[in-house]
């Protein structure tokens, strides 16, 4: 089992989520697991560490973290994300569970200094537990308004395919293929 493991962008809000969209991916390529959407729109990382025992419970093959968005656009003080973050990883690793992390970025309004610091915090993370990552989740959609719904902030159902296979893209040399 894969478990999709963040807030809305996870989750899905418009369409079909991401991890649908995986689900479909690897079915048709020939990999056989399960994708397990664990995605909670408008959590946070504090939210999500609290959420994290129901994820250990099912002992995942792999997991795919995404947090930090709402906490930014909360405003939350970065290295408080950065330390639910890093905790989440800990746990994950201590139990011997493989972790992906799936970064995200902010709006440039919430200030320079603030966003540098924000987007610097998931390539710093990857570093230090040595993790595959991918540094934004939406980088090949958030630019195009046909691939994201009118907030700006969420992909649609079309542009969830697309990150999907960038998802795939990602972690296909950490899964096995059983025919």
């Amino acid at each position: 089992m894969i478990v999709a493991f963040g807030d809305s962008l996870t989750a899905g809000v418009a369409g079909r989520s991401y991890p649908d969209n995986l689900q479909d991916i690897l079915d048709q390529n020939g990999f056989h697991y399960r994708v397990d959407n664990q995605g909670v729109s408008g959590d946070t990382s504090t939210d999500g560490l609290a959420r994290l025992d129901n994820v250990i419970a099912q002992h995942p093959s792999l997991v795919l973290l995404e947090f930090g968005g709402n906490d930014g656009l909360r405003g939350v003080p970065v290295s408080a994300t950065e330390k639910n973050m890093n905790e989440m990883i800990h746990r994950l690793r201590q139990e011997s569970i493989p972790v992906v992390l799936l970064g995200i970025t902010l709006p440039p309004n919430y200030g320079p200094d603030y966003v540098k610091s924000f987007t610097a915090m998931f390539p710093k993370l990857a570093r230090q537990y040595q993790l595959k990552l991918m540094p934004f989740l939406l980088v090949h959609v958030y630019q195009s308004s046909s691939l994201m719904q009118p907030d700006g902030i969420h992909p649609n159902g079309d542009g969830n395919k697309i990150v999907a296979r960038d998802v795939f893209n990602l972690i296909q040399p950490l899964l096995i293929l059983r025919k």
